[in-house]
């Protein structure tokens, strides 16, 4: 009984946050053709500038943020008339399932779906093969990294061109990195959500919350192996003057990585991927702020990239927090860090 109610609980907690975040209905925008489709059967919104254009447009695959719980087409509308109208490029913002009704992989699947049946139809949309970008915020930074690595082997489609990650969340194996020590209790993103959402996405619930925020969901001889990749040790020192403590990790519960042991699945943490992978990912771009929980893991996999030759232009928000860019001109209310951390992306992409 306790159970079921759990789930209405949640159920309706998740309903009523989707409700929230909806965001306005926004008229007709006079510089852009804005259609729904479907990309293989994935619902898409897709922003085409007006002006006629000398030659085929930058194409941007957008996925939203939200903890792959919440966000929505609407939700992220202003963001993306933004950077369709301020960089001049096509962009596709994919509506993936959501969790935790739909758990992992579907929300990986419907983007990497979406992404390649965009890549096969180019030319429909005037747009330039060779200037192709992912591009996602939080959760959607976690999705636009996973399809980028699934897609940089692939030699039957166009290669992209560049990867936009957003404060993304990477991995799952440490919550205690610093960032999530020091800004534990920042919004909009607490400790305790981002592994509740990281579970609800994995498996649908967030039982074994407590485990996994302690680390005992890990087996030792993985933790070692992946250590030189999440570990403090990586992380520049001037972002461990804020209060850390160096944390013994909990014992190892066998029973509660039988339950999670996908968080090792580089589709859903980003981070663990191989060199062999790393290396053949395109120029990136990595934005994060300073007091939001997912900091170092942008700055961890900044590090990757760079130990595999990949170029990375990084943008630091140093009054930034989680989310700040969906915060942009949101019901009225705007942060000039968000819109100076929404220009950053165009600039790049003006780059590229």
């Amino acid at each position: 009984q306790g159970r079921i109610l759990e789930k209405t609980g949640l159920c309706s907690q998740i309903t009523f946050g989707r409700y929230v975040r909806q965001g306005r209905k926004l008229g007709l925008d006079p510089k852009l053709f804005i259609q729904d489709l479907q990309f293989n059967k994935v619902p898409v919104r897709v922003y085409q500038p007006k002006a006629t254009s000398d030659g085929p447009r930058r194409g941007i695959l957008f996925f939203h943020g939200g903890g792959w719980v919440f966000g929505s087409l609407d939700t992220y509308e202003k963001v993306c008339r933004y950077l369709s109208r301020e960089s001049d490029s096509v962009v596709v913002s994919v509506q993936y399932r959501l969790a935790p009704e739909h758990k992992y992989p579907a929300a990986y699947e419907d983007c990497l779906s979406a992404t390649q049946h965009f890549l096969q139809h180019l030319q429909h949309y005037a747009v330039d093969p060779a200037r192709v970008t992912v591009c996602g915020d939080s959760a959607g930074g976690n999705l636009a990294a996973a399809v980028s690595q699934t897609l940089a082997g692939r030699s039957d489609l166009p290669r992209l061109r560049a990867q936009i990650l957003i404060y993304p969340g990477l991995q799952a194996l440490d919550f205690n990195l610093p960032s999530y020590q020091q800004n534990r209790g920042v919004p909009l993103l607490f400790r305790e959500r981002a592994a509740f959402f990281a579970l609800l996405y994995l498996n649908g619930d967030a039982l074994h919350m407590q485990e996994v925020l302690e680390g005992s969901h890990i087996p030792p001889d993985m933790r070692l192996k992946y250590r030189k990749w999440v570990s403090p040790d990586n992380i520049p020192e001037e972002f461990k003057v804020r209060g850390v403590t160096p944390l013994r990790p909990t014992d190892f519960i066998a029973e509660v990585y039988e339950t999670v042991k996908r968080f090792c699945e580089p589709n859903l943490c980003p981070l663990l991927a191989e060199d062999s992978v790393v290396h053949q990912l395109p120029e990136s771009f990595i934005l994060t702020c300073e007091y939001d929980v997912l900091r170092d893991d942008g700055l961890l996999y900044k590090k990757r990239l760079e130990d595999n030759g990949v170029p990375v232009t990084w943008y630091h928000l140093e009054d930034g927090f989680h989310g700040i860019i969906s915060l942009y001109d949101y019901c009225g209310v705007s942060f000039p860090s968000g819109k100076k951390g929404l220009d950053s992306v165009v600039n790049f992409l003006k780059s590229l």
